[in-house]
This record gives structure tokens, sequence and C-alpha cells, in this order.
């Protein structure tokens, strides 16, 4: 897993790259580079301070997807600063269509929904839901394990009242699609949108015409 943002208005010219989840850590600095390690020793990630003058990111702002050789010369900035490990290129896509295989109410809430999803790769996750149209038998939009939001928020496995939750199926309103209503809703795609399993860009023409 890879996730990396840079934010120059919020957070100045440092390029900020996750590999896993951690609520704890402690962090160590070599010249322009911070890596971060969690109480288990493992790294989780880096800081990388000045990053412009490494990386050409103009006009970015949010979420970086980091190519093959964007990646080397982020190591080539670790082994620099005297660090022994290394990041790895994560090109898999995070935001899929999917397909709610089955919908059950949750064992312990009055309006949650327990799904099993059908996302890339023909995999099934199960995904706890809140959205008060989700059913089953319909096409989503899936942010999986390591997806980020526009909003920033970054999607993690976790449990929502004690059943476990592998992804989200998100809303035209969380990924700020044109014209979504500002509801509480799954993004129910149009069943001839894109096959199951489709990386989803909400930044494509079908995407941005959703809700015209």
């Amino acid at each position: 897993m890879l996730i990396a943002s840079y934010n120059p208005a919020g957070m100045g010219d440092n390029l900020v790259v996750l590999t896993q989840q951690a609520t704890a850590y402690t962090f160590a600095q070599q010249e322009n580079v911070v890596q971060f390690i969690n109480k288990n020793e493992e790294v989780i990630g880096y800081n990388f301070i000045n990053i412009s003058q490494s990386l050409d990111l103009t006009g970015v702002n949010g979420q970086v997807f980091l190519s093959e050789e964007q990646v080397a010369t982020l190591n080539e900035l670790i082994a620099a600063a005297g660090f022994a490990s290394t990041l790895t290129v994560d090109q898999t896509p995070k935001f899929v269509v999917g397909y709610v295989e089955s919908s059950e109410p949750h064992p312990d809430s009055d309006h949650l929904q327990v799904t099993t999803t059908v996302i890339d790769n023909d995999e099934r996750v199960q995904i706890v839901s809140g959205s008060p149209n989700m059913s089953q038998g319909i096409k989503v939009v899936v942010a999986k394990i390591g997806a980020m939001m526009p909003s920033g928020l970054i999607i993690w496995p976790g449990a929502l009242r004690g059943v476990e939750s592998n992804g989200m199926i998100v809303s035209g309103r969380e990924l700020q699609l044109p014209n979504a209503p500002q509801v509480p809703g799954a993004l129910i795609l149009p069943e001839d949108f894109a096959p199951v399993g489709t990386p989803f860009d909400a930044k494509s023409a079908a995407a941005q015409s959703l809700f015209e």
C-alpha cells in the first residue's frame, strides 16, 4: 500500500507518504526526510520536506498517484538520508465499480446494513453501510482499503458496532460529483455504466455526468 498526499497551501512543500495505518508512532529525521515508525518498530511512512526540489508536483493538491520513476526518486532520497527501508509502487485502483451481492441488517443496529460486495478480480469484501438506500443487487462505487476520499479521509480496515468492514460504499456527495444530492445515500450506478471491477474515476466524463 502506498498513499501519498501533497497540500502546499495547508502543509507547505511536504509530501506525506503512508504505507500502513497506525494510531501511535515515533519519528526520526535525517536531512529533509522524516521516517515514521509504529509501536512494533515497523516503518509506516515518510514526510519528504521541500519535495519540489526533487519532484515536480505543480498543480497537485491532494492525493498523489506516484509513478515508478517518482517512487525511485523518493527511494534515492531515503537512502541518501541514511534510512534502510524502501517504498514499493502501488498502482492498483482504489475506487472501483462494485456489486452488492447481499445486504443484511446489522445485528446491533437499526440503520446499518452488512453487505457482501463484489469488487475487482471477483473479490468479495464485507462492508458495513449506513446508506438508507442500501439493498441487494445494486451497482455501486467502492472505496477500497487505501483509498483517499476527496475530503482527505483515508479508508482503513475497521469495524462498525463490532462488525468488520473493509472498504466504503460511497455517495455522489462524498465523491464531490456535480449536482449530487447533498443527503446520505449510496451512489447507485446505472446497470450499463461499466462492468463490476472497473476502476472508477470521479473526474471522468461519465462520472461527472451522472447527475445531469
